[in-house]
């Protein structure tokens, strides 16, 4: 029988496989399919594919018909096919996977691919000679402001006219007005140029300068005026007529930035994150594969969006632990965003006033050019630094008699105060203070290890932010009937309180993930604050590269718990963390200050950043992590397995090292750092031994040089799949992981 042409697919499954399939009914398949959707059925179930390959079946095998094709053309082609190929053998990971991951969630859906055409509205003939019979009422005034306005875009509807849609579908049904399609605006000179210090003019001419690819380390202190630099480098891609693409790394980050960038460029810029709807998202996508969206601004899963006219990628605060999936596909945004540079052929920049060690690592080895800001724009001063001493201090939700002084004081002067504690929620735990007991969620903990349920709702409500369960806060001690329950500790909900009740004259605003959830409700949090004297406070999402001109004090309210942690990253995590947000105060002309309350004051880590700075921390940190073998000296990849019982989650782990070591021809040790050497720890369970009722367990796999890692991973990664214990878990593979809890 003659052999026929078939469909190679990559399907969204767990699977490290292509799977064939005969072509739809009268299609020729042709290299061209390469990159299409493709429907197809897949058990009881329809399944959206992409062709991957044009394969031959010889009649011995009868395959099952694909559906139809969901494109006329590639959706994946070009450098963005060849990069997500990449991901895939790089993460060990499914290709089928890796794509879906890389499509907003309607395209891997099966919806079209949306129209992006740009449309505007008028008043037709009818419209304009009804006008002046028409009634008073929104429709008569949304008449007149398209009379006045004509060929208006849907976007300025929006920020002009909010909740016009109902009025213009009244119009619109009595043949009123008329939607058409607009020529793409002409590209406006970029307004509102800000003159650059020395240092930020150098910094942009180097990048608008570089040719092909470059990644840059843009090394600025915090309030540096990096952001200018990057709308300088922007403004100069819009100039050739390339696209730009900007990650952030919170959802929080996009409006304020996305106003600034449309200010200043005289573009429209998209935004691309969560909280938009699986529509908007798909749109956007869709404006950037035809190459109409010319700036896109977006959080991590920004990084797949296709840019057929590139011409610069920038990664703002590149060190941020939120471009890194921790589920899932675990790619890392930063890395495959300078991947995408390299195949692309164009300049990369990371933006960071304290940066990442790899980061830093890569700079001092030439890897990366680093272009340095050392002083504040606008000639703002730094703010001074004090550690407070809180030993045998009275505490009120955790603030000092001297800190609360220090409040007052600002406050009275007229300007305002940001309250850190990373902890969210009411306070840490709730504890009997006759018996001992104390609340631990029964998914999350094991007979010797407690995870304590967090109190909410000034103590009515508690919830485990491990898997989610919450349930009310008992009346009385399930363990000794006893009513003396207390809340232990201070989240930011608890601070709020007791600040809101010692300051009742001023406005107090808390900025958490509970407060957060809504469309653009940070920026809201923001805007209702205002320039007026008041108090933020909040956990880590306002230390990521918020700009509050009227910010004079910054008050760390807890940091002791990260000064002793055993995760070999946790110093460095506290050292960015406490460094963005002292630098979120006096950022204009006002002057800042910053007190950290600790009760440990003469820690090495607390010492080193307040006379050195973080830089002076960053090079001890390097050199350490050199001496001991640790990233980024070295390359790590997590195995991880999960099961109801612990002993079938390790028996699975334990198999896998059978199989690294059998590859290797001897056992293998803990990593000593030969460069040929593959270490092995594990398998054991992980710090956080259970989470959501699955008993979790680990092993780490370590080599000095990427490449004897992934050869290894890259011959038992399959093998993995055909264990009978791999039936019994969930597993995952994490290469380069930053978490290893």
């Amino acid at each position: 029988m003659p052999s026929a042409s078939t469909l190679q697919l990559a399907l969204p499954v767990p699977l490290p496989q292509l799977f064939d399939y005969s072509p739809p009914e009268g299609h020729a398949p042709q290299s061209g399919d390469i990159g299409r959707r493709l429907r197809v059925p897949f058990g009881r179930r329809e399944l959206v594919g992409i062709v991957t390959a044009i394969g031959s079946n010889s009649g011995q095998q009868e395959l099952r018909p694909a559906l139809d094709f969901l494109d006329a053309e590639p959706l994946l082609h070009g450098e963005l096919w060849q990069s997500l190929q990449w991901l895939a053998g790089y993460l060990h990971a499914p290709l089928g996977e890796v794509l879906a991951t890389a499509l907003p969630t309607a395209l891997r859906q099966g919806e079209p691919l949306p129209d992006t055409a740009l449309y505007g509205w008028y008043l037709s003939d009818s419209g304009e000679q009804a006008l002046a019979q028409m009634r008073q009422g929104r429709p008569r005034q949304l008449a007149e402001y398209l009379a006045a306005h004509p060929g208006i875009s849907e976007s300025l509807l929006d920020a002009q006219q909010p909740g016009w849609r109902t009025a213009m579908r009244t119009l619109e049904k009595r043949g009123q007005v008329e939607r058409r399609i607009m020529a793409a605006p002409t590209s406006s000179t970029p307004a509102n140029r800000r003159i650059l210090n020395a240092e930020q003019q150098s910094a942009a001419d180097a990048i608008c300068q570089a040719e092909g690819f470059q990644p840059f380390l843009l090394d600025g202190i915090t309030g540096s005026g990096k952001t200018e630099v990057y709308l300088e480098a922007i403004a100069a891609c819009l100039a050739r007529e390339q696209q730009a693409l900007v990650l952030v790394p919170e959802i929080g980050l996009t409006p304020q930035m996305l106003a600034r960038f449309q200010h200043r460029l005289g573009v429209e810029v998209h935004a691309l994150h969560s909280g938009l709807s699986d529509t908007e998202r798909a749109r956007v996508w869709a404006a950037a594969w035809r190459g109409q969206a010319q700036v896109i601004v977006g959080t991590r899963s920004s990084v797949f969006v296709p840019l057929p006219k590139a011409g610069l990628i920038v990664v703002d605060e590149e060190h941020d632990s939120s471009y890194k999936q921790f589920d899932g596909i675990r790619y890392h945004a930063r890395d495959f965003a300078l991947v995408r540079a390299k195949a692309l052929n164009i300049p990369v920049v990371l933006g960071s006033a304290t940066p990442s060690l790899e980061t830093l690592a890569n700079a001092r080895q030439g890897r990366f050019h680093r272009l340095r800001l050392s002083q504040r724009a606008a000639n703002a001063n730094p703010p001074a630094v004090q550690v407070m001493d809180i030993r045998k201090r009275p505490l009120q939700a955790g603030l000092s008699p001297e800190a609360l002084q220090a409040i007052k004081d600002a406050l009275s002067a007229g300007g305002q105060v940001l309250v850190f504690k990373n902890r969210r929620g009411y306070a840490p735990s709730l504890l009997c203070h006759d018996c001992g007991w104390s609340a631990h969620c029964p998914r999350c903990s094991t007979d010797t290890h407690g995870s304590a349920m967090t109190v909410h709702g000034h103590g009515r409500r508690l919830q485990c932010h491990h898997c989610g369960q919450h349930r009310p806060s008992p009346p009385a001690c399930p363990a000794c009937g006893g009513l003396a329950l207390q809340p232990q500790g201070n989240g930011t909900e608890r601070i709020e309180a007791y600040l809101a009740e010692k300051f009742a004259d001023f406005p107090v605003i808390r900025i958490d993930k509970g407060s957060t959830q809504g469309r653009n409700a940070l920026q809201k949090h923001f805007d209702t604050l205002g320039n007026q004297p008041g108090i933020l406070v909040g956990t880590q999402m306002l230390a990521k590269g918020h700009d509050l001109p009227n910010l004079t004090l910054v008050v760390v309210v807890g940091i002791d718990e990260g000064l002793y942690s055993a995760d070999f990253r946790s110093p460095e995590k506290l050292a960015q963390l406490l460094i963005q947000v002292a630098g979120r105060a006096g950022r204009a002309s006002k002057g800042g200050q910053v007190l950290l309350q600790t009760h440990h004051p003469e820690h090495w880590l607390l010492q080193t950043l307040i006379g050195g700075g973080y830089h002076a921390f960053a090079e001890g940190a390097l050199s350490e992590r050199e001496a001991t073998g640790f990233p980024p000296f070295s390359y790590l990849a997590l195995l991880r397995a999960e099961g109801r019982e612990a002993d079938v989650a390790l028996a699975f782990l334990q198999q896998a090292r059978k199989l690294l070591e059998a590859g290797l021809g001897r056992p293998a040790l803990p990593f000593h750092g030969a460069s040929s050497a593959l270490g092995l720890s594990g398998p054991a369970p992980a710090p956080h031994p259970r989470r959501a009722g699955y008993q979790r367990a680990q092993l780490l796999i370590s080599a000095a040089q990427r490449k004897p890692l992934h050869q290894a991973l890259r011959a038992v990664i399959p093998l993995l799949y055909a264990l009978p214990e791999a039936r019994k878990v969930r597993w995952s593979l994490d290469i380069d992981p930053l978490d290893l809890h």
